[in-house]
């Protein structure tokens, strides 16, 4: 069973910058698609960015593309979001997610088998 510990959250600025990590413990990650979602209060969880277990295939929200970036290190069992210009629409609760299945079926039902517990940005103006 996959454990996924999220960190990196945090308070910044408006045009800022901030890098997630999800550390996966448990077994390897490393033919898992992995994926960020995130929650802003009062609102539904929404889409962020996927990534393949090779990393070869990314996908990408509308609202962050160009602004954030996904990757993985199979090696260390970790995944990343890293983040810039940041906006204040950007402050959610930030979710890391694996499933062992080909991230366009993951992306296609919006299930996933595996959540951490999340991670808080917020970004002011």
């Amino acid at each position: 069973q996959v454990q996924l510990v999220e960190s990196g959250g945090g308070s910044v600025q408006a045009g800022g910058s901030l890098r997630l990590s999800c550390a996966a413990s448990g077994r390897t990650i490393s033919s898992y698609t992995m994926a960020w979602f995130r929650q802003a209060p009062g609102k539904e969880r929404d889409f962020v960015a996927a990534i393949s277990w090779s990393g070869d295939s990314t996908y990408y929200a509308d609202s962050v593309k160009g602004r954030f970036t996904i990757s993985r290190d199979n090696a260390k069992n970790t995944v990343y979001l890293q983040m810039h210009s940041l906006k204040p629409e950007d402050t959610a609760s930030y979710y890391c997610a694996a499933d062992p299945r080909d991230p366009v079926v993951v992306l296609t039902s919006g299930y996933l088998e595996v959540w951490g517990q999340g991670t808080l940005v917020t970004v002011s103006s």
